[in-house]
């Protein structure tokens, strides 16, 4: 390659009767050239160095990423499951709860169905209206109908109010003391 570039050179000098000694002047340039190449390999050493480096970098904050992705993943899987059980125990607890206010009602209905109309009335007349509204709900109506005349006649228009929209009373008679006020 060294002599590619000075053979023309030294064809110019040769052919204009200039006496050069192209020897010396390929030395002088292959001294440069080398440098140069050393230079330049020192650098693409220096180059690689860097890309290897920067190569171990990346891989090790890919590992720590995959790391930590799976710390994400496995947390997120015990977050889900721990929902789903919070979930069916939820569930179930609603179930029981239904099922106890179910036998409560019934046993309180019961309670009101063998009792006195005129008692049944005066209990239920100091009870807040949601409260006996569920009473008077679980109750056959001609019962329900009994209690009613015998209360006072303002009481029992509430309570048949709430009886017709029907459970959940709670929020019902709060909606009409708001109004009734």
């Amino acid at each position: 390659m060294l002599y590619a570039l000075m053979f023309p050179f030294c064809l110019n000098a040769a052919q204009s009767n200039q006496v050069i000694d192209c020897n010396i002047i390929f030395e002088q340039r292959k001294g440069e050239i080398l440098r140069e190449l050393e230079r330049i390999d020192e650098q693409q050493q220096a180059l690689q160095a860097l890309q290897s480096a920067t190569q171990n970098v990346l891989d090790q904050k890919e590992q720590d990423l995959k790391k930590r992705e799976l710390a994400i993943a496995q947390t997120q899987k015990d977050i889900q499951e721990r929902q789903e059980k919070i979930e069916r125990l939820l569930k179930r607890n609603e179930e029981i709860l239904k099922e106890i206010k179910g036998i409560t009602q019934s046993k309180i209905g019961e309670t009101y169905a063998t009792m006195k109309d005129s008692k049944s009335a005066t209990i239920l007349q100091s009870l807040s209206d949601d409260e006996a509204a569920t009473i008077l709900f679980s109750l056959d109506t001609k019962i329900i109908s009994k209690i009613l005349a015998k209360m006072d006649p303002q009481k029992a228009a509430t309570l048949t109010m709430l009886l017709q929209k029907g459970p959940p009373f709670k929020e019902d008679s709060k909606e009409m003391q708001e109004t009734q006020n």
